[in-house]
């Protein structure tokens, strides 16, 4: 999952996102760093975001539906509010990168992340979790694709 927020302490709703995250894996959930890094594709003027990376095992019989119904229930729970504008400031985003091997593409949810594998802030902290991952899709692992970007926008670790 990639964790990110722009509205309000950014840095303590991400952490505690993952704290939540950790109630629905069937296992301990694998956590990056945190980062500080530029708005992308986001209305002018935006705050900076927050990112991080989360792995969690999926419990018996969970599906990238039934998970993404959580994160969305979630992501409520923590103020996101209906979109009005394409990538505008929020309190809290989760996207599901990857499910297993899974593919799916319809309206409600893409998998693999159609544009994981171009964002710096997705890539940035994942290689910290698993650097040699191929996605579904890709031929290449998260650090090749992560060496490939072009060096632009501010993807800063936090300590």
């Amino acid at each position: 999952m990639a964790i990110g927020s722009n509205i309000g302490d950014s840095r303590r709703t991400v952490e505690r996102a993952m704290e939540r995250l950790e109630e629905i894996s069937d296992g301990p959930l694998l956590r990056s760093s945190l980062y500080q890094t530029e708005p992308v594709d986001c209305p002018p003027g935006s705050p900076t975001f927050i990112n991080a990376v989360a792995g969690l095992k999926p419990r018996e019989g969970e599906t990238p539906e039934s998970l993404l119904a959580k994160l969305q229930t979630l992501e409520k729970e923590f103020g996101r509010t209906p979109k009005k504008l394409l990538n505008e400031p929020r309190a809290l985003d989760l996207d599901i990168i990857t499910f297993r091997s899974e593919r799916r593409s319809s309206a409600e949810l893409t998998i693999p992340h159609p544009r994981a594998h171009l964002r710096r802030f997705v890539l940035q902290p994942l290689i910290e979790l698993a650097p040699k991952l191929v996605l579904p899709g890709q031929t290449r692992s998260i650090r090749q694709l992560l060496d490939a970007l072009p060096l632009s926008g501010t993807v800063r670790r936090l300590d």
